[in-house]
């Protein structure tokens, strides 16, 4: 059995100032392997985002340990992680006048000597990149004149320019109709399985998760539990997802159904 990509070791997560510890979840132990689509749900102000900001170096854990590679996520340099993992975030773009080929071809920058020239091989790997998710007839045009299911796919070429074993997505499908989720789910299944970098990806479609991820973390009191979605069904990992006794999780049926209306 190989290495995981990243690991954790009974991690807690949250917030801290020099008066007041918050932690949000505590006593999680994740294995995010190669080749693996894993989401991430739960309810909204579960935790999510503090998971992924925790997870990716960007804020530091209350106790325990995010080993990337066997190596502490926070000793890396900025330089370090960012050819380990790449981040897609759902902010909105600056304002700018790039192509949809100078935005791709930003994720190269961890590569490029300090006038950022492309080499021959950046730019194969840009192109590679837009051939993957089917953007590569988009690349002359400005970022700002395609539609958001096409820039989302562009955002995920350039993460996959990036060239990092890991990926991780905060939302991606958040501004997306239900025709565009459901495409970005279908890339992202098909670049974890051909590229086998693992994809980890927060996400409030859960049934979509369900139905598409290889792995689920499924957030929920304070504990995130990991595990493929028949087991979690099994379990009953979904049954207390919300806080509504008018939302129940139908296990025949592998998706969630409202009672008392």
């Amino acid at each position: 059995m190989t290495d995981p990509i990243l690991h954790t070791r009974d991690l807690s997560i949250g917030y801290q100032s020099k008066k007041h510890t918050t932690v949000v979840a505590s006593g999680i132990d994740l294995s995010l392997g190669s080749a693996k689509l894993v989401s991430l749900v739960g309810a909204n102000g579960v935790g999510k985002s503090t998971l992924l900001r925790t997870l990716t170096g960007i804020q530091k854990p209350i106790s325990g340990q995010v080993l990337l590679e066997n190596k502490i996520v926070t000793d890396y340099s900025p330089s370090q992680l960012s050819k380990k993992l790449s981040l897609v975030l759902t902010e909105k773009l600056p304002p700018s006048n790039l192509t949809v080929f100078e935005l791709v071809a930003l994720g190269r920058q961890p590569y490029t000597n300090w006038v950022g020239k492309l080499t021959p091989e950046d730019i194969s790997k840009v192109n590679e990149a837009l051939h993957l998710t089917d953007t590569f007839h988009l690349s002359a045009k400005k970022h700002f004149q395609i539609s958001d299911g096409q820039l989302q796919n562009v955002l995920v070429a350039r993460a996959l320019a990036q060239d990092t074993p890991l990926i991780v997505l905060d939302e991606p499908t958040t501004h997306l109709d239900f025709q565009h989720k459901v495409a970005l789910f279908r890339l992202l299944k098909k670049l974890s399985s051909e590229t086998e970098k693992c994809i980890l990806f927060s996400t409030h479609d859960i049934e979509m998760a369900i139905e598409l991820s290889d792995e689920i973390i499924a957030m929920n009191d304070g504990k995130a539990i990991q595990d493929t979605p028949s087991k979690l069904i099994e379990s009953g990992g979904f049954d207390r997802l919300f806080a509504d006794d008018n939302i129940v999780f139908d296990k025949q049926k592998g998706r969630f159904v409202f009672r008392g209306i």
